[in-house]
């Protein structure tokens, strides 16, 4: 049975994706990769393939298309998804290129884990493999902690639908999972869309479509699924968000409470924070040496060497831009 790891991603997040690269390399040996594109913007992805004999370019565009088919039919269900989105200049699906990780489900790995370019890879994944022998969907994650991210918590028929015992044990982050290939096959597929389509769409959250679908999925299909956060010894649990402030950085590594992370997720920064600091702007963020030592790890004479004074990715903008801005006028114009 063939084992790997599913990544999204796209030249926008090169440097986090060189980065998560060499941290699988280091902290989780050879698993084979591949690469899904977010989108057609690939030229250093591609480049950066050509020096790693275990990464593809994910070869089934079929199978991307299928699952972006999937996903308008899905969102077409939703009584305003698309009128709200046109409303706010966009065009098509919102986020449109983040269903394409669905395509993992048809690729050729039997049992896989799916990645987001946006985390870093601390720990071994072997234990991730193994719970699949036990179960059809692993995750590592608090999500739990927070339910309006994943569902319309105003829709009267979310209740109805998930018992609020199943709402605050099953839900799951979107951006790191194990699961298996065929696991929604167009039986499954064709169930779960006459449910949206019968009303039920209504309950998903529309600021995160890619990551409302798969716990849908994921729950409406009642498959077996398992969170190591709800499992392990209370000593044992570690987090994995970059947005915990209580990990400590020791040897290449992130520890919390003397354990090391299995995976470090920078959820909600920007991808531009990433690469003006690797184009030597001195932007601070929370666990940027180990970000450094991943991304230039084959590279440390590229590395930045910064002379100036760190500036906080989350600093309030300069009394100047805010009395530019409120006049409509951009700074530097």
């Amino acid at each position: 049975m063939t084992e790997g790891l599913y990544i999204l991603a796209n030249d926008v997040v090169y440097d986090q994706l060189v980065a998560l690269l060499n941290s699988i390399e280091v902290n989780a040996g050879k698993y084979p990769v591949s690469i899904i594109p977010y989108n057609d913007q690939l030229e250093k992805v591609r480049e950066e393939v050509k020096h790693r004999s275990n990464v593809e370019i994910f070869p089934d565009t079929d199978a991307i298309k299928l699952w972006q088919d999937f996903s308008t039919e899905v969102w077409q269900a939703h009584p305003d998804a698309f009128k709200e989105w046109q409303a706010k200049g966009v065009s098509g699906l919102y986020r449109g290129g983040t269903h394409h990780r669905f395509a993992g489900f048809e690729g050729a790995y039997d049992k896989f884990i799916y990645i987001d370019a946006d985390v870093l890879i601390i720990n071994s994944l072997d234990y991730i493999f193994e719970q699949l022998n036990r179960n059809d969907f692993v995750v590592y994650d608090f999500q739990h902690k927070d339910l309006s991210h994943v569902y319309d918590v105003n829709s009267d028929k979310l209740r109805d639908i998930f018992p609020q015992s199943r709402l605050d044990n099953e839900i799951f982050c979107s951006g790191f999972y194990g699961t298996k290939k065929h696991l929604f096959d167009v039986e499954k597929r064709n169930y779960l869309l006459s449910q949206l389509q019968a009303g039920e769409a209504e309950i998903l959250y529309k600021n995160a479509p890619d990551q409302t679908i798969l716990n849908y999925m994921v729950m409406r299909s009642e498959v077996s699924s398992y969170n190591f956060a709800h499992n392990l010894p209370q000593s044992e649990i570690t987090g994995c968000c970059v947005t915990s402030p209580h990990f400590e950085e020791r040897d290449n590594l992130v520890y919390d409470k003397d354990n090391c992370l299995t995976y470090l997720h920078y959820i909600g920064l920007s991808s531009k924070f990433f690469e003006q600091v690797c184009n030597g702007e001195n932007i601070d963020f929370p666990y940027r040496e180990t970000f450094l030592h991943y991304r230039y790890l084959h590279e440390p004479d590229k590395r930045p060497k910064f002379t100036t004074k760190p500036k906080a990715y989350n600093a309030p903008p300069s009394l100047s831009t805010r009395v530019l801005k409120k006049l409509g006028i951009k700074a530097g114009a």
